[in-house]
């Protein structure tokens, strides 16, 4: 049987992705920042603080907790536990400034963006999310899911449709294949959605 091989281009302009994904629940995305006055003196003093806001405003909560501190110098703190962060990892003395980017990304984009900033540490100029809405191509069941959308979007099958009715049964486009060299060209990075057998895609060519 003869296949159609098209080389695994990207249109320029896509479906909005959010219309591909399920409605999943917000995040919050919130971090346990702690006394380490106190926790040097074997005292567990801390808070869980919103960190899905501005930095001044998570410095601010951080303040007021190291003011309730029976320790007279209780100056200093870390973050000693977050949560809702998917899959971005947040370090102890991660900067309030990335933290905030971070999670506000994530309160505003859902898990997809935590992954995204997972994948391409240090590489997005700081955590921007007009930069992620440019990189997320979509939630789809699998990477040949997503070049089958767009190949409809760019019309191929179309243009099988084109061929005289005598060849069309033995003309296919080769999904599969294109999906596995999309994937070697490093024009795409996939991430395994949590909870199911989807697939978060974003465009690494940038």
């Amino acid at each position: 049987m003869n296949e159609t091989h098209h080389e695994p281009t990207q249109p320029e302009a896509q479906p909005d992705a959010a219309t591909r994904q399920e409605a999943e629940p917000i995040p919050s995305p919130r971090i346990y920042v702690a006394s380490l006055a106190d926790y040097n003196n074997g005292v567990l003093h801390g808070a869980w603080i919103n960190a899905a806001r501005e930095p001044d405003d998570i410095q601010a909560d951080i303040v007021a907790m190291l003011a309730k501190s029976r320790e007279p110098n209780a100056e200093e703190w870390a973050i000693h536990d977050y949560d809702q962060f998917g899959r971005w990892r947040v370090n102890e003395y991660d900067s309030i400034e990335q933290v905030s980017r971070v999670a506000k990304g994530i309160a505003q984009h859902g898990y997809a963006f935590a992954a995204w900033a997972d994948v391409f540490d240090g590489e997005p100029a700081s955590f921007d999310t007009d930069a992620f809405q440019e990189a997320f191509l979509g939630r789809y069941d699998s990477v040949q899911d997503y070049v089958e959308q767009m190949a409809d979007d760019l019309g191929y099958e179309d243009e099988l449709a084109r061929l005289p009715e005598h060849l069309r049964r033995y003309v296919r486009i080769a999904y599969g294949t294109m999906a596995r060299d999309m994937l070697a060209s490093g024009g795409i990075a996939v991430v395994d959605h949590p909870g199911d057998d989807g697939v978060w895609i974003f465009r690494a060519d940038r």
